[in-house]
């Protein structure tokens, strides 16, 4: 595991690199005035880059007098909400005792679950729902749903090795609203194929130095099942069955960056951001527990499970930089480190766009 320490940081970087930006000249996302913005030119897996790369596309002198806009960030929020209206048509609710709980795409029930006929059944309208899909009522307690959807995931994943990719072994909860009893766990890697909705948890670890303030952040182990060696928090993670935030955060501490519960206790919870994004069979509602935890400055994260290959102490302004003109992170990570930038001041009203991009941030249902 390795950590990097900021650099003194050129004046001056030429970009030549593939997954960059170029400069063009277009409307604001959210504004009415025409400005300098960034187009990506290729939006592929993007795995192979370095910091080094990182840390030419944070060059403030890149693209000087571009701080109002807000082009770049609304693309990263657009890339998180994918699906339009007739594409999130082609799924059908999923109902548990009369609470919507999910949505099923149409080719994923028909294709894969409609055999599973003592497991899943397929109600072609009633007057509330109309079309949606249920379990079988013989089906009562949520141990029993749980055991039982867990033998059908299980199964699906081994026959089509490449239809539910990531299998953990860990367990979501399938319910209606936050805090609410669930009426059974499901996988969590299966959790956008059935529409649940999802929470994680997601902190910005950052500290002062010289009156400016650094984040810290993390590359992926290339080793990850998801998003590998892309670019993430000091700290995130799932929030699996029966854990509360705060017990999971400081999990997620321990773990990921070997803070130690004397620094992690001190994490302020700053509120929520939400995403739909739909793709393919996928139907994915997230829901993020945004949490801000100011280091000192001795501080220096190790990770403890393998997960994070290497950490960087990097300025907020450059952090903005490369969220606006590259896709070298997690995407869901950008809606948190730009409702960071909103709360620390560096996105203001007098930004094209302003208020739009700030209501984008939840974009989901966060009930």
């Amino acid at each position: 595991m390795m950590v990097m320490i900021p650099l003194a940081l050129p004046n001056k970087i030429g970009f030549s690199l593939p997954f960059l930006y170029k400069p063009i000249t277009t409307r604001g996302g959210g504004g009415g005035s025409s400005c300098s913005a960034f187009t990506c030119r290729s939006v592929s897996s993007l795995t192979s880059f370095t910091w080094d790369d990182v840390v030419q596309a944070s060059q403030p002198d890149y693209a000087p007098n571009d701080s109002s806009d807000l082009s770049g960030f609304f693309e990263k929020i657009k890339y998180c909400n994918r699906g339009s209206s007739e594409i999130k048509s082609e799924f059908i609710p999923l109902v548990i005792e009369d609470q919507i709980v999910g949505y099923i795409h149409n080719g994923f029930f028909y294709n894969y679950l409609r055999r599973f006929k003592d497991v899943f059944v397929f109600v072609p309208s009633d007057s509330r729902f109309g079309t949606n899909v249920t379990l079988n009522k013989t089906l009562s307690t949520p141990e029993e749903r749980t055991r039982v959807v867990g033998k059908v995931i299980k199964c699906l994943a081994e026959e089509e090795k490449e239809l539910i990719p990531g299998i953990r072994n860990e367990l979501y909860p399938v319910a209606p609203s936050f805090g609410s009893p669930p009426y059974f766990s499901v996988e969590r890697a299966a959790a956008p194929y059935f529409g649940i909705k999802a929470y994680g948890v997601q902190m910005n670890g950052f500290l002062k130095r010289d009156g400016e303030k650094f984040l810290w952040i993390g590359k992926r182990s290339p080793m990850k099942q998801t998003f590998p060696g892309m670019l993430d928090h000091l700290v995130a993670g799932g929030l699996p069955h029966g854990m509360s935030c705060v017990a999971n955060l400081i999990k997620e501490c321990e773990e990921e960056a070997g803070i130690p519960l004397s620094l992690s206790n001190q994490a302020m919870s700053v509120g929520a951001v939400s995403y739909v994004d739909v793709d393919g069979y996928r139907y994915e509602r997230g829901v993020l527990f945004c949490y801000d935890l100011e280091l000192p400055g001795g501080f220096i994260p190790k990770n403890q499970d393998g997960e994070v290959e290497s950490f960087k102490l990097i300025p907020v302004e450059n952090v903005a930089n490369v969220i606006r003109r590259t896709h070298f992170f997690k995407p869901n990570c950008s809606l948190v480190i730009i409702d960071f930038l909103f709360r620390h001041g560096y996105i203001g009203p007098e930004c094209l766009g302003y208020l739009d991009l700030l209501q984008s941030l939840r974009s989901g249902d966060t009930s």
